[in-house]
């Protein structure tokens, strides 16, 4: 699936349009920074212009007292004056009650009080006489608005200085300046020219104009105190910015080229890639598809180098060897995947096809061995590989792992074994129905002597005494007819018929077996130890198959412990047999009784053991191999199991249970609490 691309080429769009906007503002920001500064600049300088001026003001109004002037005397020169300071509008002199002793009119503004009397002024000429007392020097009033005859007005403002004669006060001097004037006269007219020059107030209103212009968003403005002794003046200095159009200065037209430049190469640039995006989406869906292919692959790939090098591996042939690709390219000979026995055989063969001394495309069996150690035979396939300018390069190989083939060809095997089995069997079976068949009549006949032989003993005197004689007869009798059960039994287990099963005792059982099993043990020297736990309860079975069972396996651990063996405490062989019911975790009646048969023989193989109950498998030189299957069968028939385990110090341990014969579980467990209080 594609990525979308466009939003990131919107977004660096909106980006670079971003960063050029900021940096058009930042340059015309930096002018406008610029002309701020030097308008404020000159408008310090107006000021201080100002207030120089007005101080040489005050130097001159002091030296019209220097020689202690009369009223009469005293207007010449303040007419002088006025007629050289054209801001000041009214000089007067006054006695230290403020009463006028001498005053005199600006030939340039004419009666300004006409309209209104002086009287209406003495609040503000005695404000600034009161601060020149305080100060001990001139002082200045706040100014204020003095109305015309011609319905306008002005801003006035008032200076008092104070008038001492040898320590002796002789009055003030009060000059009533024109604020209009002091913007007119004192200040540098060639810096304020097309500018705005006025005096304003802390709100914002105009008090004086000596100049003004029209308010824009591209007009500057300045302001600046002007400290004066008892008032305080808020000079103002307006301009335009001097930069005109739109870019306004040449710093911003340079960006502004730049900035579209950017935007060219950026379109360039986005075409150039959209183009490269298309020739590297195709490479890699071809990329993609080829890498598909070749993980999808069961066959392991391996590409080498002329020198034997790994190139290339994919997933297939990591997973056969157990390696990631990171530990495999890059290796050389010996390969890491080769049984260490065989790396010398595999040097000289890597040698030779290495050499160019075997057909190319010849397969070959291997055997490789993976990073936990297995091994596993493999069919390699190998080619020269050939670039794009027919030169070769190395050597490519297809390894096909051949686990499964081999399994499948043992499982042929195994299959055709148990068929063969089977058929034996199947042949055993038929044997084992005509054997019973055929011995049925000489087994009757012997038990029919047998019978004869008794009646003939006790009717003569001379044998009739000796009671060996007939015992033996009669064992004879017995073990005829216990020998037509089992042929009946087994003739019943071949045709699969319904056994009858009995509650049979355990002691029952090993009376049935005991002549037999007490003859061979004399015969070999083994000793026998029966062992049956207190309080066993009756099984439910079979009574002579289970007896040939218990037989079976009693007679295989004699044959385990043959003549020279170590001999055990007491001199003899031993062999035991114990039964005993299998207790239940929670306090049950027990369901099952435990029969084992322990030898202290040699014991058996781990290979032997695994196939210890396999159909025709004996480790017997006469053996058939069908004892402890047949064993086995019996007992499963019966719903138990029948097992076998070494028995330390050595020997075997062959166990099996049978159920508990039907109301045999609760008395037994009676009997057995009996027993043990």
């Amino acid at each position: 699936m594609k990525s979308p691309r466009w939003p990131l080429w919107g977004a660096l769009l909106l980006l670079v349009a971003a960063l050029l906007t900021v940096l058009v503002f930042l340059a015309a920001e930096y002018e406008v920074g610029r002309d701020q500064a030097a308008l404020e600049q000159d408008t310090l300088d107006v000021a201080s212009d100002i207030r120089s001026n007005l101080l040489r003001n005050v130097q001159t109004l002091q030296s019209l007292h220097a020689f202690s002037p009369t009223p009469q005397s005293w207007e010449v020169p303040a007419a002088e004056t006025l007629a050289a300071q054209r801001e000041i509008v009214r000089l007067e002199w006054r006695d230290t009650a403020l009463r006028p002793l001498a005053q005199r009119q600006s030939p340039y503004t004419g009666d300004v009080f006409g309209v209104l009397g002086r009287e209406q002024a003495l609040p503000e000429v005695r404000q600034a006489c009161d601060a020149a007392r305080r100060l001990s020097g001139p002082a200045y009033s706040s100014s204020y608005f003095w109305p015309l005859r011609d319905g306008r007005g002005m801003e006035l403002m008032e200076l008092c200085l104070p008038l001492s004669e040898a320590g002796v006060a002789r009055g003030f001097l009060v000059a009533t300046y024109s604020l209009r004037g002091l913007l007119a006269e004192l200040a540098d007219l060639a810096q304020v020219r097309g500018r705005g020059l006025s005096f304003a107030d802390v709100d914002g209103t105009r008090l004086a104009v000596h100049s003004l212009l029209a308010s824009t968003r591209r007009t500057l403005r300045a302001q600046t105190l002007i400290d004066l002794p008892g008032h305080t003046l808020l000079l103002q200095l307006e301009s335009t910015r001097r930069a005109l159009g739109l870019f306004p200065n040449v710093l911003t037209a340079v960006v502004g080229a730049l900035s579209l430049a950017l935007l060219a190469v950026l379109y360039l640039l986005a075409r150039d890639m959209r183009r490269r995006q298309h020739a590297e989406e195709r490479a890699a869906e071809a990329l993609a598809f080829r890498k598909a292919m070749e993980d999808s692959l069961v066959t392991g790939l391996r590409a080498r180098d002329m020198t034997g090098r790994i190139t290339y591996v994919n997933p297939a042939f990591c997973q056969m060897v157990g390696l990631s690709a990171e530990q495999l390219i890059g290796t050389g000979l010996p390969a890491p995947w080769w049984p260490p026995e065989l790396v010398d055989e595999y040097q000289q063969r890597q040698a030779v096809r290495l050499a160019g001394q075997t057909l190319p495309r010849e397969g070959y069996e291997s055997v490789f061995q993976r990073s936990d150690g297995t091994r596993f035979p493999v069919l390699i396939i190998e080619a020269p590989l050939i670039d794009a300018r027919g030169v070769q390069t190395g050597y490519m190989s297809a390894i096909i792992d051949l686990t499964e083939q081999r399994r499948v060809e043992e499982l042929n095997r195994a299959s055709q074994d148990k068929l063969q089995a089977t058929a034996r069997l199947a042949t055993v079976g038929e044997m084992a129905s005509l054997i019973s068949h055929e011995l049925n009549q000489p087994l009757a006949a012997i038990a029919s002597y047998a019978s004869g032989t008794l009646n003939l003993l006790q009717h003569d005197a001379r044998t009739a005494a000796d009671p060996d004689i007939a015992g033996a007869i009669r064992r004879i009798a017995e073990q005829a007819e216990r020998a037509g059960r089992v042929i009946r039994s087994v003739a019943d287990f071949v045709r699969r018929r319904d056994q009858v099963r009995e509650a049979v005792a355990p002691q029952r059982l090993i009376d049935g077996i005991n002549t037999l099993l007490t003859l061979q043990a004399k015969k070999q020297s083994i000793r026998v130890a029966i062992d049956i736990a207190p309080g066993t309860p009756a099984v439910h079975c079979d009574r002579t198959m289970v007896e040939q069972v218990l037989l079976n396996l009693a007679r295989n651990g004699m044959q385990a412990m043959p003549m020279g063996d170590p001999s055990t405490a007491s001199g003899l062989r031993l062999l035991r047999i114990a039964i005993a019911p299998v207790p239940e975790r929670d306090g049950a009646p027990p369901r099952w009784v435990r029969f084992d048969v322990i030898d202290h023989g040699q014991g058996l193989s781990a290979e032997a053991a695994e196939r210890l109950f396999t159909p025709f498998f004996t480790t017997k030189a006469e053996g058939m191999g069908l004892g402890l299957s047949l064993c086995r069968t019996v007992v499963e028939q019966h719903g138990g199991v029948l097992t076998g385990e070494p028995s330390p110090p050595r020997g075997m341990r062959f166990s099996f249970t049978l159920p508990v014969a039907p109301g045999q579980g609760g008395a037994a467990q009676a009997a057995a609490t009996a027993a043990s209080a």
